[in-house]
């Protein structure tokens, strides 16, 4: 790649943001080694590594690679069987504890977690027994543990033993006989070896060897004789132990030259894991997506932001480049962010093809080219006697040399800094000479011959950066297909330059030229126009999503509610039913089981006593009528016999009594006798039918649904419970209906449900008479009731 392009579009910036995102030192080296790749299957190999360990980021915690250290040469030297000091083989022995940690990470969630990062965790190998063996022979760089080996424990623990001998002779001497002879009660040490300080005019009183004396020379510290032997043994144990230090490194060395190329291989798998991890913390960064890479030379940028400026300041841009036109011209005043444009463009090309995510939008799409040209910026140079102009023209004629169809060119301002109109013509030429040879170009200009050139070119697009008049501050917008403006007249009459310096400049400029920059304008205002339309009907549909999505969630919570309300309503209404069917056939059974027998008075008790538990039961569930549904019976409505509906039961009955003082009265609905306020009753409609029995009738009358009664009655089949409840209930209606006598068909069978209907019958007030039927009518399967 054109190391010239890689610092002119500050490629190495964005390589050191990455290198800081290292946590270990071969790790950041490999970052700052990054360079941009050709080949499609690496560039996407690493895209889906940087994505893998993006993913992993937001899954689990941060890996840290701290304890990766360069042991490439330390390798090499234990596999010719050296040795390593103690400092390199902590070295040796914190990569593999790292590892040990980073392969966990890797195992972490392996059952939901399996990508292209998978096989480089298990490719590591944190030799364990070796660590720890390392760990617990040595405690730092400069100390080895007691326990390294039997014979330096031994070795130490004589070195202990022959200093305390020697503590206790010199201290019964500093104590005792040398009192009087020493400058100051104390032991200290010479060359390794114990003395005491004695003064110098008695040292023939303290028998011994010198060893070294003051500065003043009052002074001399020296050996007595009676531990010269104990220093001596000091010594020598002070050599064996240092020869066993010695043995135990090179038994550790040893060890690892048994491993040194797993060691090598994990030191090897772990950078490459901490470059992968970086790139993947520079993206969470960035807040970066993996581009899609083709080889048709399209580039399709959505929401692209610069890497290096202010993310929070920052406008994003969108721009496209190899599909419609191979050459976008792109116009603008000053500081109205071309150059930062192409530069976005040319920066997320390398970081794509480095493997990097770019700070755009997801399925931004990316071009793999073979170099990047970029003549950017001032590249004026006194040295070599190069004016602005030359100097870009030197850059230019060797783009035009090097460049072919596989290649991104960048011009910032192309050939200005000369004459306009001889500058104008060469950009024409040059940008002509690229688009024949099928170069993707990007190039900005304030050269109005070069608008006219790219609106009249097919393959050539023009684009603008937007600038606001009114606050003579660009907005940073790169708009594709409308050629932009330098609105030099706009602005210097803002910065308050007179108005007849304006006109007057005006009139130097040909019909053509202000004919075209009027064209731009109206061009212009019509797209603002048209753009706060769009903002409008966009904000519109936003607002109408989000209305419909209020009504979606406001009939999702009614449904719901409605369902739970029907759920907790069925619920309660099975229990209602359960218990009255509990208590009625409670009372059903103590009837038929005490018959005749039992005291009417004791009978009405009973069945008093199932009016006011179901009394209780309706007043307690019974729910508030609606307003237009209230009883509006009086007293004087209320008449025997008369069919109303009860509202808070939904039943309908028959009026069974007259109202009392309180305006309470008894209603029969079939089987249930309950008690209930006027206010809670309404009169039921009376359905119109034809009254056959009537002859001769003019059509139509009011009548009862109970006209339409059966003389008889089914009870084959029935158990005696379900018997006497449905004769109890047909009974009622055959009686309000003003039926004489009903036919009850209960077959002869054992005779058990015979008796019961003969004995209900018996305890009907309404019933005058009943027999069984006689020959011809069904003989004893039949009973024949009467009413009174």
């Amino acid at each position: 790649m054109n190391e010239k392009a890689l610092n002119t579009l500050e490629y190495y910036k964005i390589i050191e943001r990455l290198a800081q995102m290292a946590t270990s030192e071969p790790g950041r080296k490999k970052c700052l080694s990054l360079k941009p790749m050709r080949d499609a299957g690496e560039i996407r190999e690493a895209q889906l590594q940087t994505k893998d360990a993006l993913s992993r980021l937001f899954k689990q915690d941060s890996v840290n690679f701290g304890g990766n250290k360069n042991v490439h040469y330390l390798c090499k030297h234990l596999a010719i069987g050296g040795t390593i000091s103690q400092e390199e083989l902590l070295m040796v022995a914190s990569l593999l504890e790292n590892t040990a940690r980073v392969k966990n990470y890797g195992r972490a969630n392996r059952e939901e977690i399996e990508d292209s990062l998978s096989p480089l965790f298990d490719e590591l190998e944190p030799l364990t027994p070796l660590s720890t063996e390392i760990r617990r022979c040595i405690l730092s760089a400069d100390e080895i543990a007691d326990d390294a080996s039997p014979t330096l424990k031994h070795i130490r623990r004589s070195i202990t033993l022959t200093g305390e001998k020697i503590h206790s002779q010199l201290l019964s001497m500093v104590n005792g006989s040398l009192r009087t002879y020493l400058q100051d009660a104390v032991i200290t040490q010479r060359d390794g070896r114990y003395c005491v300080p004695v003064k110098s005019e008695h040292k023939a009183q303290v028998p011994g060897m010198v060893h070294d004396q003051s500065a003043t020379g009052s002074t001399l510290f020296i050996e007595p004789a009676a531990i010269v032997e104990l220093n001596n043994k000091i010594r020598e144990l002070t050599i064996q132990e240092k020869d066993e230090i010695a043995e135990i490194i090179k038994t550790l060395s040893a060890a690892c030259s048994e491993h040194q190329e797993v060691i090598r291989h994990n030191g090897v798998v772990m950078t490459q894991l901490d470059f992968i991890f970086a790139k993947a913390r520079l993206a969470l960064e960035q807040n970066a997506t993996e581009p899609v890479f083709n080889e048709e030379g399209i580039v399709r940028i959505r929401k692209g932001r610069h890497p290096l400026l202010d993310p929070k300041k920052v406008v994003p841009i969108d721009i496209q480049l190899g599909e419609e036109f191979d050459q976008l011209i792109i116009t603008g005043p000053n500081t109205g962010g071309k150059t930062v444009s192409i530069k976005t463009v040319g920066l997320f090309t390398l970081m794509g093809q480095a493997g990097l995510h770019i700070p755009a939008l997801d399925r931004s799409q990316l071009a793999i080219y073979h170099n990047v040209f970029a003549d950017i910026g001032d590249e004026q140079s006194i040295e070599q006697s190069l004016s602005t102009f030359s100097s870009h023209m030197t850059n230019i004629v060797y783009i035009l040399k090097k460049a072919d169809k596989r290649c991104l060119c960048l011009f910032d301002e192309l050939c200005a800094g000369t004459d306009p109109t001889e500058g104008a013509a060469l950009a024409i030429s040059i940008l002509s000479g690229l688009h024949e040879r099928g170069i993707r170009t990007l190039a900005t200009t304030h050269y109005s011959e070069l608008k006219v050139y790219a609106l009249s070119t097919p393959g050539v697009s023009n684009a603008c950066c937007e600038f606001d008049v009114e606050t003579l501050s660009p907005t940073y917008k790169l708009l594709i297909g409308i050629p932009g403006k330098s609105n030099a007249f706009a602005i210097s009459s803002k910065l308050g330059l007179p108005n007849h310096v304006i006109e007057r400049a005006k009139a130097q400029m040909s019909e053509d030229a202000k004919s075209f920059e009027d064209m731009m304008s109206d061009l212009e205002s019509s797209r603002i126009t048209i753009e706060k339309e769009r903002e409008e009907i966009a904000s519109y549909k936003q607002e109408i999503a989000a209305l419909k999505q209020r009504l979606e969630n406001k009939q999702d919570k009614l449904d719901s509610t409605r369902d739970d309300i029907l759920r907790k309503a069925n619920e309660e209404a099975r229990e209602i039913l359960q218990e009255a069917k509990q208590v009625a056939d409670e009372t059903i059974r103590n009837f038929q089981k005490y018959g005749s027998a039992t005291p009417m008075k004791e009978m009405e008790a009973q069945r008093t006593k199932v009016r006011e538990h179901l009394s209780k039961k309706n007043e307690k569930l019974s729910l508030k009528a609606k307003e237009s549904e209230k009883g509006s019976l009086s007293p004087k409505d209320c008449k025997l016999g008369e069919r109303v509906t009860v509202l808070s039961m939904n039943l309908k009955g028959t009026i069974s009594s007259k109202p009392d003082a309180k305006g309470y009265l008894f209603v029969t609905c079939g089987i249930m006798r309950s008690k209930v306020h006027i206010s809670d009753l309404k009169l039921s409609p009376e359905e119109e039918i034809k009254a056959p029995m009537i002859a001769g009738s003019s059509g139509k009358i009011k009548m009862s649904k109970a006209a339409n009664i059966s003389t008889e009655i089914n009870l084959l089949g029935l158990t005696v419970d379900e018997a006497i409840s449905k004769l109890d209930k047909y009974l009622d209606d055959a009686y309000i209906s003003h039926l004489p006598s009903v036919r009850i068909v209960h077959g002869k069978g054992t005779g058990a449900l015979r008796n019961a209907v003969h004995s209900h019958l018996r305890r009907q007030k309404y019933i005058a008479s009943f027999r069984l039927g006689e020959f011809g009518e069904g003989d004893a399967g039949v009973t024949i009731a009467e009413f009174k």
